[in-house]
């Protein structure tokens, strides 16, 4: 079974290599532009990892994480907030990202990343 990975991010570029790059390592991706239905799309889609920019129309990467922390089933599910805000580890720790990567990184650290959050979530459930 393909793990499933949610992208928030509003930059066009960064959703379009993200999600090549992650179905060609056999993850099915959704991608999302904005988070103003950011619960919804979890119900609906329930990720095994979901990728969150800062920068993102309605409320933003660090709120919708709190937001997604709240709601006890999606604790357990990985969020690794990515930005290029240099404070980008302060923003992921206010927020309650499981992780954190800065823009720009590496593909190799964007597969990195992922694969340990796959693997963690899966010693959970």
């Amino acid at each position: 079974m393909q793990n499933k990975i949610i992208i928030y991010d509003d930059d066009v570029d960064i959703l379009e290599v993200c999600s090549t790059i992650l179905r060609m390592k056999g993850f099915d991706v959704l991608c999302k532009n904005n988070c103003r239905e950011v619960i919804k799309d979890i119900e609906g889609y329930n990720p095994d990892v979901i990728l969150m920019d800062n920068w993102l129309p309605d409320i933003g990467g660090v709120k919708s994480i709190q937001l997604i922390k709240s709601v006890p089933e999606f604790q357990n599910i990985p969020v690794i907030f990515f930005s290029a805000n240099s404070h980008v580890k302060q923003l992921a720790k206010e927020a309650g990202a499981d992780y954190m990567l800065q823009k720009p990184f590496e593909l190799t650290e964007l597969e990195q990343i992922i694969t340990t959050a796959v693997m963690e979530k899966s010693k959970i459930c």
